[in-house]
């Protein structure tokens, strides 16, 4: 099982990480130029915040679990990233975008919430 979550929390990992950094570098108007619409109903700090969460999330996937030091760190920072990918299909839901993207990425930080809880408490 404990493969299975390094698996799974790589892959969140890198993903919530590309998208969060980009996020926070990225001016709210490039965003929205290259098909992030849905920043336009947001503020520039509401945006960075949200990518400033992915990437402190992508982090808190890996880091606690690789270094042994407070490991229950890891399946608590998937349930965070759920939420927020939660959110997210909410927004894109009722901009009536596609929301597929963010229901993947909220059922694999699901995954590894259930999968981190089990390593670490069982």
């Amino acid at each position: 099982m404990l493969i299975a979550l390094w698996i799974v929390n790589a892959i969140l990992g890198l993903a919530f990480l590309a998208f969060g950094l980009m996020k926070v570098i990225r001016p709210k108007q490039a965003l929205y130029d290259n098909g992030l619409t849905w920043t336009e109903d947001f503020s520039a700090g509401a945006v960075k915040a949200i990518g400033v969460l992915e990437a402190v999330g992508a982090l808190g996937l890996v880091l606690p679990l690789a270094t042994g030091i407070a490991p229950i760190l890891t399946p608590l920072a998937a349930v965070g990233l759920a939420i927020v990918m939660i959110g997210a299909v909410v927004v894109h839901v009722r901009k009536k975008e596609g929301a597929v993207p963010a229901i993947v990425l909220a059922i694999l930080s699901i995954v590894s919430a259930v999968l981190g809880f089990l390593v670490v408490l069982g």
